[in-house]
């Protein structure tokens, strides 16, 4: 077999393993999964290749996704009894109701942004 140039001046070749990741067939990410995706890419890029190569990543994603979806719901729920933001709010001053419930809406999503996504 004939050396290439490289081999001719004295170097040498480092191989890499072929790693094959398995497409499992899952079901599209949501809003978080792929939030937390894009932040394990570019800020925690080892434990995002260790889940990739392991696959587990999908199941991450998946987990986080289904977390936040959850806790979002719990937080909202007891952030709008607590500001007393009721259906009868709802019924006697609809504009205000939304005003609310957005301004809640946007807390809790800050905070489950901050504790499930970007740690």
């Amino acid at each position: 077999m004939q050396k290439s140039i490289f081999e001719q001046m004295g170097g040498t070749y480092n191989f890499i393993p072929n790693l094959v990741i398995s497409e499992t067939a899952q079901s599209p990410l949501g809003k978080y999964g792929r939030m937390r995706k894009r932040y394990l890419k570019e800020h925690r890029p080892v434990l995002y290749t260790n889940l990739l190569v392991t696959g587990k990543l999908d199941q991450h994603l998946a987990e986080i996704d289904m977390a936040c979806e959850v806790r979002m719901e719990l937080l909202t729920q007891q952030m709008a009894k607590q500001e007393g933001v009721t259906e009868a709010l709802k019924a006697a001053d609809q504009m205000d109701w939304v005003c609310r419930m957005n301004s809640i809406g946007s807390r809790v999503e800050e905070i489950v942004m901050n504790e499930l996504v970007y740690c």
